[in-house]
This record gives C-alpha cells, sequence and structure tokens, in this order.
C-alpha cells in the first residue's frame, strides 16, 4: 500500500505538454481569440510603456497559464516578430514537452552561471518563435528570480527580442510569479470557469497590487455554451 501511495504522488508532480491549436487550426474561433490578446497587448504600449516583457499566471493550478503562454508565442511569431517563450515555471516545467525540446540545460542555468543566453535558446518548428527551457530542477527558484542576475538577463532580453513571455507558476502558491510581476513590463492573469476559486482569484490580485504589477487583463477560459469556444480576454 504504501508503495502504491509513493507512486501516485509522483504521478501527480509530472506535468504534460498542452495543445497548441494555434498550430493544428489557425482558422478556428480559439486561435482568433488568441490573436484577439495579441492586439490587445499590442494597444496597451505606448511610446511611454513599451509592452515586451511578459508575465502569465494564474491563482491555482490547472488554470490553463501554459497553454495561454504557447498558444500566445505562437501567433506573436506568426505576425513576424522575435518572440522567446521562456519556462520560468523552475517547479513543474512543460514548454519542452509541449514543443518536443531537451530540458538538460535552461533558465535556472542562465541565472545561476555565467552561461550566455545564446547557448542555452533553442529553436522550435514554428518561425521566428524561440525557447528557453526550465533547465534542471533549482533549490532556490525564488531567489534566482529576485537576484541581481535577473535585472541584467531581463535587459538582454529586451534587447534580442521583440516579445518574450515568461510562464510562470501559479502566484498563489509560490512567490515566483510575484516577484517576476514586480520586473517585467506587463502580467495576465489566466481564470478558467469552474476550476478558479473566487478567493484564490482576490488573493492573486492583493499580491499583484502589492509589488504595483501592471496587470494588463485575464484571460477567461472554459466558458460553456459560448459561440466562440469559451475563451475570453478582458483589458485592465
Amino acid at each position: 500500500m504504501a508503495k502504491k501511495q509513493k507512486k501516485n504522488k509522483r504521478n501527480k508532480e509530472t506535468t504534460n505538454p498542452v495543445a497548441l491549436i494555434t498550430l493544428m487550426d489557425q482558422s478556428s474561433p480559439i486561435s482568433e481569440q488568441y490573436r484577439t490578446i495579441r492586439t490587445n497587448i499590442r494597444f496597451a504600449s505606448s511610446s511611454d510603456h513599451e509592452i515586451k516583457t511578459v508575465v502569465i499566471t494564474s491563482s491555482g493550478p490547472g488554470e490553463g497559464k501554459s497553454t495561454t503562454s504557447a498558444n500566445l508565442s505562437v501567433v506573436f511569431a506568426n505576425s513576424g516578430q522575435r518572440v522567446l517563450l521562456i519556462d520560468a515555471d523552475l517547479r513543474k516545467p512543460t514548454v519542452h514537452k509541449t514543443f518536443n525540446l531537451i530540458n538538460n540545460a535552461g533558465f535556472s542555468n542562465l541565472l545561476s552561471t555565467k552561461e550566455k543566453l545564446v547557448n542555452l535558446v533553442q529553436e522550435t518548428t514554428v518561425p521566428n518563435l524561440h525557447v528557453l527551457t526550465s533547465g534542471p530542477k533549482a533549490p532556490n527558484p525564488s531567489e534566482l528570480l529576485g537576484s541581481s542576475r535577473m535585472e541584467q538577463v531581463l535587459q538582454e532580453l529586451r534587447e534580442e527580442y521583440d516579445f518574450v513571455i515568461f510562464d510562470m507558476p501559479p502566484i498563489v502558491a509560490v512567490t515566483d510569479a510575484q516577484i517576476m510581476s514586480s520586473k517585467v513590463d506587463g502580467t495576465l492573469m489566466v481564470i478558467r470557469e469552474d476550476v478558479s476559486r473566487k478567493e484564490s482569484l482576490y488573493k492573486a490580485r492583493d499580491l499583484l497590487g502589492m509589488v504595483n504589477a501592471n496587470v494588463l487583463g485575464a484571460v477567461y477560459h472554459g466558458a460553456k455554451n459560448a459561440t466562440d469556444q469559451g475563451y475570453y480576454y478582458y483589458g485592465s
């Protein structure tokens, strides 16, 4: 019985690749909704505050933040921009599985060593889209994200890419997304019907407010009986 329980616990810690609807069916209503989000983010940019680095998070697990991160990266790349998707979920990474990439080295190496960005970034089958996988699991993700090295990396990313997406862990569970939201140009919250809890959303809002995060809006999906198959975008 003890062995069975241990196995179940291990299974819960695994992650699965997400569906790239923006690649499989570019004409679907869902793909169009991702393009709408892309447009709204562009309109949120101004000469005083250009949106080039974005954190995507959720209040809890299973709400679709990795699905949103991956598909939004694809539609930005499809528009001709040079895009980097970073798997900044150093605890439960997913991006390398979604794009079928190796994850021997990545974001954690970039923050904890003097390894160069160019040596860690991987190309994908999508033109203009590059990925920085999570890399080996780090014992101190929050400390790495809050380090001076992270500030240096952000500056380099802004110079090298037109748009950078950080796929972060849920904000209520750990401090990682809160830390990064204070550093990037904008933050998107992902909400899922029948999964997201109201009290957790209030907590997420408060945590983002504490660091003066620039909340661009929320992606709400999973709605029932919707003509667009359940994807909405709400600007802040």
